[in-house]
């Protein structure tokens, strides 16, 4: 997937200004939040649930290198095979050569964000090979030819007049004058046109919510089943997971599964969970003759042992995405990879690279909600301030930030001088501003007074006023 993360003013500046898209995020953004605290409420252990959740992900990442030779070596005593990818060009060039070697012409896809980073759609249908996306959301946005806004939902941005408009301009051969009384029969338009691609697939490629290493199985979560089609009917099932997507034991699986449901969808489990292991054995009633897990590194190998190890932990439920004020506002394409939100701006500097991607740590209020509601308690803020810091290090942020940070520096360093600037500039604003009480405009703070007013000071500091309370006895 092509990355435009370097626009990222220009894209969240189109975003904001999108009719549509703002009508779909007012509708939708306070569902996830809503159902995510009815969850929580229900479960007492929850927040004893999220510290087991991180000590399960902290042990495997420490011992990562031991967990996925265990891994790969249960796979293929199951039968399996096991592709050790350390880029996307190695992780595109085994799907290839699997789906050619099984002469496949059709491929049906389960919902899968290491499918998005790899670009494999498009690098199959390179070569010949059609890949139909199987999950409703990511069915619509291939017939849009675009690439999802969210982890879980990936049609996030679109509203119910978008899905219809397309079904009619995509399925040309049904009447033109059909009428979409409610969702289900957009749902059930879909799944006719799925299940010949299902019945017709030679391979099936799905992602992996988590991989086991007792038992060398990938783990899928789902609500519309279209997963376990799509690794059952075809002869062939490749998962993509990337590295960090390991646990060591079943158990440890359940635990995280029990966080990962409730966090995302506020659900006390996904509708489908499925966990595969190995090909199909003589007395199974269905499944794949061939098993294939592709483990994709991709920079996140360079991540362990640095101040960002610890977003590996992440489970990819989408909490931080469903509570951020600015995803809340701008949406997913905005941040111009494949990976949004909080997360995303962490993650995304990790696998492009902050030259790439250095505005997405900037683009963050750090009210903290994202680290608050974390199921594994990964500590975003402070990931993106360590952003922040290797974009300054490296002269990569604009010079007129570098400049103000070296001043606030300055006076941070002279506390006597920080406070005698901070007071005059105070008085000064307040008499300023006497009469309107806030500033339309104002030298050096365009980026706040574009958008919005900016309230005046009343007159003193904070210092001066904590001061005089604390000698009338108030403070």
């Amino acid at each position: 997937m092509h990355a435009t993360s370097t626009t990222f003013p220009q894209n969240a500046a189109r975003a904001m200004a999108d009719a549509s898209l703002q009508k779909a995020m007012a509708r939708t953004k306070p569902m996830f939040p809503a159902r995510r605290a009815a969850a929580v409420a229900a479960l007492p252990e929850f927040e004893a649930l999220r510290e087991t959740g991180k000590q399960i992900k902290n042990h495997t990442l420490a011992n990562l290198d031991f967990y996925l030779e265990t891994f790969a070596a249960n796979v293929e005593r199951a039968g399996g095979h096991v592709h050790w990818c350390s880029d996307a060009d190695e992780a595109r060039a085994a799907v290839l050569k699997i789906c050619q070697d099984a002469g496949a012409r059709t491929v049906t896809k389960g919902k899968s964000m290491i499918s998005e980073e790899l670009g494999i759609n498009k690098h199959l249908e390179a070569h010949g090979i059609a890949p139909v996306e199987t999950d409703l959301g990511e069915y619509i946005l291939q017939l849009r030819d675009e690439p999802p806004s969210h982890i879980i939902a990936p049609a996030f941005h679109l509203n119910r007049e978008d899905w219809e408009a397309s079904f009619r301009k995509s399925h040309t051969d049904l009447p033109a004058d059909r009428v979409f009384h409610e969702r289900r029969d957009i749902l059930t338009e879909a799944r006719t046109r799925l299940r010949e691609k299902f019945l017709a697939a030679d391979v099936g490629i799905t992602g992996a919510n988590f991989l086991i290493a007792e038992t060398g199985s990938s783990v899928i979560v789902t609500n519309e089943g279209n997963g376990d089609l799509t690794q059952t009917l075809p002869r062939v099932h490749i998962a993509l997971a990337s590295i960090e997507k390991m646990v060591p034991t079943l158990e440890d699986c359940t635990s995280l599964l029990r966080l990962l449901a409730r966090s995302a969808t506020g659900q006390d489990f996904s509708v489908y969970t499925t966990f595969s292991t190995g090909k199909r054995r003589p007395d199974d009633l269905d499944g794949p003759d061939a098993y294939h897990v592709i483990l994709l590194d991709n920079g996140r190998s360079a991540m362990i042992g640095t101040e960002f190890q610890d977003m590996l932990r992440c489970i990819r439920c989408a909490a931080c995405l469903n509570h951020c004020p600015v995803y809340g506002t701008v949406g997913g394409h905005s941040y111009g990879w494949v990976y949004s939100g909080p997360m995303g701006s962490v993650l995304t500097p990790g696998l492009i690279g902050v030259d790439q991607a250095g505005h997405l740590p900037n683009a963050s209020t750090f009210c903290g909600k994202c680290e608050s509601v974390c199921p594994v308690k990964i500590p975003l803020p402070k990931m993106m301030r360590h952003w922040r810091e290797r974009e300054f290090e490296r002269h990569l942020s604009p010079a007129t930030a570098r400049a103000g940070l070296r001043l606030w520096r300055w006076f941070a360093l002279r506390p006597q001088a920080y406070r005698l600037a901070t007071r005059a500039a105070a008085w000064a604003m307040a008499r300023l501003s006497r009469k309107k009480g806030r500033f339309a405009d104002l030298p050096f703070a365009g980026g706040w007074t574009d958008g919005r007013d900016l309230p005046a000071p009343e007159g003193e500091t904070f210092f001066t006023r904590y001061a005089r309370e604390q000698r009338a006895g108030r403070a």
